[in-house]
């Protein structure tokens, strides 16, 4: 079997460290949110968006991965990319935590 163009391989390398980039991301902010909102009034608020973070980002790490090894599998084979639901995913985890930051600063007990 003849090695696909690297071209191809070297582009899903990129896309997996893209998807590791987003992970780390996530993590930062979760270190980030647990510095940075008041210890004092919300300590529920700051542990469950950071463990949500956190989870969020654990699941990015592991799913880019899996995506990973999947397009290189199908690159060789040379059959079609499996498709992925991590897009939606990330999204939908992003945007419910942009959510409960906008109604924590709206609320004005933010630092």
């Amino acid at each position: 079997m003849a090695e696909p163009d690297y071209r191809f391989t070297l582009a899903n390398e990129r896309t997996y460290l893209a998807w590791l980039r987003t992970a780390l991301a996530l993590l930062g902010g979760a270190v980030a949110i647990s510095q940075l909102i008041d210890r004092s009034g919300l300590a529920w608020l700051r542990i469950g968006l950071g463990v949500a973070l956190v989870l969020l980002g654990l699941v990015v790490s592991v799913m880019s991965v899996w995506r990973w090894h999947a397009a290189e599998a199908a690159i060789r084979a040379g059959g079609p990319l499996p498709r992925l639901r991590l897009p939606w995913l990330v999204s939908a985890g992003v945007t419910l935590i942009a959510l409960l930051v906008l109604a924590l600063v709206l609320s004005g007990t933010h630092p």
